[in-house]
């Protein structure tokens, strides 16, 4: 019987060596990866292989199935490389980068017993468990040693037997550990006590960390593990140096927590949530009382930010004063790699994406400072404007019952959410589209409504449009377009004229016309040019003087007109 999986290779740049990304049981799901890493720029070059793994052999046999970008490096073969391992010590597996590795290439073990690298590391169980397994860390071993091999020219059954080693010596040194009874344990001595009496040892780090990951151990979910980590942080000493590592040793497992899609997932009771959902309770967390104040100020903000469960509150209140800023930033990174996702971010509201897009950017900007470049956040949402431009997106947006004006509408208030030059064109595209379609002059001129009440509306559009943040070249010729339409309306109706010979007092016509020649109730272009024209006539009657004085109001408003008109 064989059993396969399918690795993700990736070449961060052009001569660059293969490095495994990720691994995974999902076809699609390496493919799609695959191509967002080329996409996203964190690659020049992917591929992806189908390891089918022999019960009877043990042996594994790779074929790729994807390869794509600058497979060949663009530089001739480099002589294999003669250094060493990059793990060499028992110790080299427990800093950030071996544990990252670890957690890729055992996800799927550590999944299913709901466990961390640096707890598999530092819990005598869980590696008798593991090492007990077989399958799970040979498979683990093989994977690691195929781009290693491949890097120094080695075989593959060398540098396996060289991890074999490592692992093994890894193993004897944390059971001996245990044995000895070195090991300490927190629910009996107390962090504090604990933290105080390692602070001189060597092996603080090492000895500090078997305590916590024993003291954790109990819980039943990622949100408890997190839980007990506060409850150990807020029983941490309050002297400098031994307070020092003992919240190192708390932010190492919290990180790593944090970082996985399950243990935040579960740490906001958002398995069901939507990614908008998801991303604003992330912002929320990571950004305390600067994203509090934003909340308090900015109603759409406000409207877009679920609460926080209990056990995240508190997390917040945590990284708001100060610590865990490793946390912190393994929160706002997670945020930023979702946006820089294909995910959508409402998928059953196309409207609601847009505002949570906005929501979302101004939150992440407050909350992200002194983690985040602004020039990453930038370029990520650059790279969210662009997928709610796609075709697919659109549709969804304008549905099929929207009349021409309201797709108009909504298209603008696209244009005006989206950031980025490109994204900013593609936005104005979509628009000159439809404005210069038939369906609205149309509906305009022929469908229901005052004239007064159609040329209020292209106001609006003209005005949201000198908002949206269009080039001057896009924007000139779609503010002239809806002037003609105006115009149309006007000249087939004669409603200059009929103002400015209805029978109503001289300043409310005056009014209303000056109104509609300073683009506040009618679009500019012709229609404010003929509006302009009526209210000098009116102005220039001798009796109009009389009138005019007795209406300061709209003796101003005329000589608005004139100094606009001079």
């Amino acid at each position: 019987m064989s059993q396969a999986h399918y690795e993700l290779f990736v070449r961060r740049r052009a001569g660059a060596q293969w490095t495994l990304e990720i691994a995974t049981e999902n076809r699609l799901q390496a493919i799609q990866a695959a191509e967002d890493a080329l996409e996203q720029g964190r690659a020049v070059a992917v591929r992806v292989s189908k390891e089918t793994h022999d019960a009877e052999s043990g042996e594994y046999r790779s074929v790729a199935i994807f390869t794509k970008g600058d497979a060949d490096g663009g530089k001739s073969p480099k002589e294999p490389s003669d250094r060493a391992p990059l793990c060499v010590e028992p110790a080299d597996l427990y800093n950030v980068h071996a544990r990252d590795r670890i957690g890729r290439l055992l996800e799927g073990w550590l999944t299913r017993h709901k466990a961390t690298p640096f707890e598999l590391l530092h819990r005598p169980d869980l590696v008798e468990k593991l090492d007990a397994s077989g399958n799970d860390l040979q498979h683990a071993l093989q994977k690691i040693a195929v781009p290693e091999a491949q890097a120094r020219g080695q075989s593959v059954h060398e540098v396996i037997r060289h991890f074999q080693g490592l692992v093994e010596r890894t193993i004897a040194d944390l059971m001996r550990a245990f044995r000895k009874g070195v090991l300490p344990d927190l629910d009996k001595e107390g962090f504090s006590n604990a933290a105080k009496r390692l602070v001189d040892d060597p092996d603080r780090a090492f000895l500090l960390g078997a305590g916590v990951a024993a003291s954790i151990a109990p819980a039943k979910s990622w949100s408890d593990k997190i839980v007990r980590l506060l409850d150990l942080a807020a029983a941490a000493p309050q002297e400098p140096t031994a307070r020092a590592i003992a919240l190192e040793a708390i932010e190492l497992p919290l990180a790593e927590i944090i970082g996985s899609k399950a243990g935040m997932a579960d740490l906001l009771n958002a398995a069901d949530a939507d990614l908008g959902d998801r991303l604003a309770m992330m912002i929320r967390l990571t950004g305390g009382v600067a994203v509090q104040t934003l909340i308090q100020h900015e109603a759409s903000v406000r409207a877009c930010m679920p609460e926080l469960p209990d056990a995240a509150r508190r997390l917040s209140e945590w990284l708001t004063v100060g610590e865990f800023t490793t946390v912190r930033k393994a929160i706002a990174t997670l945020v930023l790699t979702e946006l820089n996702g294909v995910r959508r971010l409402k998928p059953a509201d196309a409207e609601a994406e847009i505002e949570f897009l906005r929501a979302l950017a101004m939150s992440l900007m407050v909350a992200a400072g002194g983690v985040l470049q602004a020039e990453d956040i930038q370029i990520a949402f650059s790279t969210r404007s662009k997928s709610l431009l796609s075709g697919g997106f659109i549709d969804a947006l304008l549905g099929h019952d929207r009349s021409a004006y309201d797709e108009i509408r909504m298209l603008i208030r696209l244009a005006e959410n989206v950031i980025g030059a490109s994204s900013k064109r593609q936005a104005a595209k979509w628009i000159i589209a439809n404005i210069g379609s038939r369906r609205l002059e149309d509906e305009l001129r022929k469908g229901p409504g005052s004239p007064m009440a159609k040329l209020s509306q292209l106001a609006g559009l003209q005005r949201s449009l000198g908002r949206s943040g269009l080039a001057r070249e896009d924007l000139e010729p779609l503010c002239a377009k809806l002037g003609e339409i105006g115009d149309q309306i006007e000249t087939e109706t004669r409603f200059l004229t009929m103002v400015s010979r209805a029978p109503a007092p001289l300043g409310d016509r005056l009014s209303l016309l000056v109104k509609l020649a300073m683009g506040e109730t009618g679009p500019t272009g012709a229609v404010a040019d003929k509006a302009r024209s009526e209210a000098l006539k009116l102005i220039r009657d001798p009796s109009a003087q009389a009138q005019l004085a007795k209406s300061p109001q709209t003796l101003d408003l005329m000589k608005a007109l004139i100094q606009r008109a001079a």
